[in-house]
Order: structure tokens, then sequence, then C-alpha cells
């Protein structure tokens, strides 16, 4: 992945190494261990064979709030930053393309926050185990540098990737807020059952697979993509889906109705659809008669 040709964002707000907000024990913003979390640390294991265990228990106890005193401000121009001002800069110059030809409208790009192990948001209090984030109050991605650190030391280089995935797909859902998509499903969500709910938060979440794809179509015209990445990314959508993460959990046991993300082979044709067509019009899951 040719990063370092692309433009760097100015939309990103760097809050490592200095306290978030209050010093009380936070709450993960999705409970516990989060899926965005799982998800990554799946990809992660398969693309670089490493054991996603390892990777789980290091989000699992990376739940301690920084101490407020005596905290210096990482620098803002490490290669971490550099690397998510690149991705964050070419999803915003690909997007607006996008929203002028496509949609006939201006692009409003969201903020990316960096942090380690803590964080408040609008949408409340999060730590390193809810995963990378969007909060649509704030309109702002929040991503957790300390695994991504993590990441980087296991797979070195390679682990660019798997950042770059979790980047899209936190802007897909930019994208969501941006069109009204996720108010109304939220609103939808209100009045369901769980089963119900269940299945419009897949939607909303094959849907901004299905973004990253589109994301991915335009940045592998342009050669910043390689054809590597593009087969990494078919390959390892297979292994993320919700079916697959229960089955490695202690019950080994599927259960379709609580699904929240999709199943493999859903993901798999979502983030396909929109690598292949290019077309925003082709991830509107909420229409689709079946995922």
């Amino acid at each position: 992945m040719k990063w370092d040709e692309m433009r760097e964002s100015d939309n990103v707000e760097d809050e490592r190494g200095g306290s978030s907000g209050s010093s009380s024990s936070p709450v993960g913003l999705l409970g516990g261990l989060g899926a965005g979390g799982i998800a990554i640390a799946v990809i992660a294991g398969l693309i670089f064979k490493v054991d996603p265990a390892q990777i789980l228990s290091f989000l699992s106890n990376n739940k301690t709030a920084p101490a407020s005193q005596g905290l210096v401000k990482a620098p803002v121009n490490d290669r971490d930053s550099a690397f998510v001002k690149s991705i964050l800069g070419d999803t915003e110059d690909t997007w607006q393309r996008i929203f002028k030809q496509q949609l006939k409208s201006d692009y409003q790009a969201p903020k990316l926050v960096l942090f380690n192990g803590y964080v408040n948001s609008a949408c409340g209090s999060a730590q390193t185990s809810a995963g990378p984030f969007y909060c649509p109050a704030d309109r702002k991605v929040y991503l957790d540098m300390g695994f991504f650190k993590y990441l980087e030391a296991t797979a070195g280089g390679d682990a660019d990737f798997a950042r770059a995935y979790a980047i899209a797909h936190e802007v897909g859902h930019h994208i969501q807020n941006l069109r009204g998509t996720s108010g109304k499903v939220r609103q939808l969500q209100s009045g369901a059952g769980k089963t119900k709910a269940n299945e419009l938060s897949v939607r909303i979440e094959l849907q901004a697979d299905c973004l990253a794809g589109v994301w991915g179509h335009f940045t592998a015209q342009r050669g910043l993509i390689t054809d590597q990445d593009v087969t990494k990314a078919l390959n390892t959508a297979t292994q993320i889906g919700d079916d697959y993460l229960q089955k490695q959990s202690k019950s080994g046991h599927v259960t379709p109705d609580s699904f929240t993300h999709g199943t493999s082979q859903q993901r798999v044709t979502w983030f396909k659809r929109g690598l292949d067509t290019g077309n925003i019009d082709q991830c509107d899951t909420l229409a689709a008669s079946q995922l």
C-alpha cells in the first residue's frame, strides 16, 4: 500500500499522551470487548499469522484511564499520525469526488481523534476495548493508537492494510450519518424488538463495508492499493462475519438472531460490490431484499 503518496489530512486531532476527560474508570462505548475490536483482532490474526487471542487479551486488559499528571503530548509528526493523516486525506479526496459526481453535493469530512487507552467522545467514554469507532453526535472517528502500535510491533509494515481498512469502514459510518441513513436506522431500532434491531444493525454495518469497498475501488484505480491488498481484503472478509466470530467464542455456538455485523459471506458480498462498482448507489443494504 502506497500510503506515503497520499495527501495528509488536516482533520486529525492528536489526544495521545494527554487526559481527554475524567480520570475515573470509564466504561467501553460498546460495553466490554467491542465488536470492532474483535473484528480487527481477527483480521490481524488471519493476515499476519498472529494469534488473535493475544490481541484480544491486549484489548481486554488495556482498560485503565491514564493518569492526568506529568503527561507530555506525543509528537504529531510520527509515523502513526502520518499514516492516519494520509489514509484520512485519501478518503477525503476520494469521497469529495464521489459526492460531486454521484450525489451532486459537497462532502463534509469528519474529524479523526487519535488516543491511547481512553477517550471521551460526545457518545460517551471509550477505551481500547471498544475498537475503532465513529460517533455521529460529534462527527468524529476515534482510533486508539496503542492498539495500532501493537499491530505494528507484531506485524511491522504489513499492518498498514488492517489499519487502513479500519479507518475506511468508520468513514463509511460518517457517510451514513451525512446522508441521514444512520439516524433513520436508529429511529427504526428504537421501536423494534431485539431481533429486528439486530437485523438493522447488520444492514448498516454491511453498508459501511460496501462504502469502504467504494473507497478501495478508486484508490486501486490510482495505483495506491495493490492487487495483493485487494486479495487480502476479499480473503479475510470471509473470516470476520458474526458466524465466524461466534464459532471462535468459548461456546462455539452460532445464533443468527444475535448477529449485528453480518455473516462472512454477506461481508464479502457487500465489500466486493463496492470494490467492483465504485458506485455508492450499489450500497443500499436497507432496500435490499436479500443480504
